[in-house]
């Protein structure tokens, strides 16, 4: 039985937050029930009972603003329309001011086992600049709350390289964050795009510049893994074992479905995406989708995936090139940006930093 992993892409938010790109529209009740139903068809539609699915991730968006009720119904249809894995990761993204004791309770009865909660920094001058509804105090109550419901996977997004961000800011942010029952942190450099409001003069002439985001970086790598968080990916730590398994399947180009407007997927030897339309989501019998890559998974996609990880690219995988990969090793291992050990290429933090350059220099 091949395995597949489901993105759900839940389109809605309290409140759009002015450094954010994805895809979201307002929520409202109503248009969020047809939105259910619209997910329930497709999951029908691209059903197969031969595909075991091994993961389900709620991302968005605000996924938590939906009801558990509605996430119960959706969870159920991948169970009707999949091999729904016995042991299957469900990942659920929330914000903690749309989170509750009761609703994590009810969330966790319903399946959900792993939470990716948008804390985004225990600084609350910073949260406020972020223009996020939280301060750390509530922060700090929904991951307390996740545990009483009985969640032991508990992942916690970071930002970092924010304006005005210093390096005593940073460390007390993870320095709070890591005293949270939570096994898994998503840490990502503020990065301006074109086009949110966030894009204008005053917010980028703010910003660290590279040297200073590269020293918070690398500090932040530092504190992290002392804490028990060990880096697998460019922008992910976890403790032993609590590595994110849905996104994982994305660096290691294994089949999933988006289900959802501005959703992407992996699957049936193509890459497909849907587009940034609620009402043509909402309205169409089958999600319209537009075909982005018809044979993904080559060799450059493949090895660039793969050199995001941690574990990084065997390049007895890829023996047809690796006599010009192994050309231009010893420059990178010079200026410290990779490890060899006879077969696996590995970026260091330093390459990690770097990794676009790196990763360019070595494939293409």
């Amino acid at each position: 039985m091949s395995s597949v992993g489901i993105y759900i892409h839940v389109p809605f938010c309290g409140k759009k937050c002015s450094y954010c790109d994805f895809y979201s529209v307002c929520f409202t009740k109503q248009q969020t029930e047809l939105y259910v139903d619209a997910v329930l068809r497709n999951l029908r539609y691209y059903g197969n009972k031969n595909l075991s699915a091994e993961t389900v991730y709620f991302g968005g968006g605000t996924p938590s603003l939906l009801t558990a009720e509605q996430i119960g119904l959706i969870i159920n249809e991948i169970g009707n329309s999949f091999s729904l894995c016995p042991n299957a990761e469900m990942t659920l993204e929330a914000n903690p001011s749309s989170l509750s004791l009761d609703k994590l309770c009810n969330l966790r009865n319903i399946g959900i086992n792993r939470l990716s909660v948008g804390v985004q920094s225990m600084n609350d001058a910073e949260l406020k600049f972020l223009g996020r509804l939280h301060d750390s105090e509530r922060a700090v109550k929904a991951v307390n709350d996740a545990v009483s419901a009985g969640f032991d996977n508990i992942s916690c997004d970071l930002m970092i390289a924010l304006p005005h961000q210093t390096s005593d800011s940073l460390k007390y942010s993870i320095e709070n964050l890591t005293k949270l029952p939570i096994r898994h942190v998503s840490a990502y450099i503020l990065k301006v795009e074109e086009g949110t409001p966030f894009d204008c003069d005053k917010i980028i002439s703010s910003l660290p510049n590279e040297d200073e985001t590269a020293e918070l970086y690398l500090q932040m790598c530092q504190l992290l893994e002392e804490h028990g968080f060990m880096q697998y990916e460019v922008s992910n730590f976890a403790q032993k074992g609590f590595e994110s398994r849905h996104n994982c399947r994305y660096w290691k180009c294994q089949d999933y479905i988006g289900i959802g407007p501005s959703a992407h997927s992996c699957f049936g030897g193509k890459r497909f995406a849907v587009p940034r339309d609620i009402s043509a989501f909402i309205n169409s019998e089958t999600q319209p989708v537009e075909i982005t890559d018809d044979s993904p998974c080559g060799f450059e996609e493949y090895s660039m995936l793969r050199l995001r990880l941690k574990e990084g690219l065997k390049l007895s995988n890829v023996p047809e090139h690796r006599t010009d990969i192994e050309k231009k090793l010893p420059s990178l291992l010079k200026a410290g940006y990779i490890d060899f050990d006879g077969d696996i290429v590995s970026l260091t933090r330093k390459g990690f930093l770097m990794s676009n350059s790196v990763i360019e220099y070595l494939i293409f």
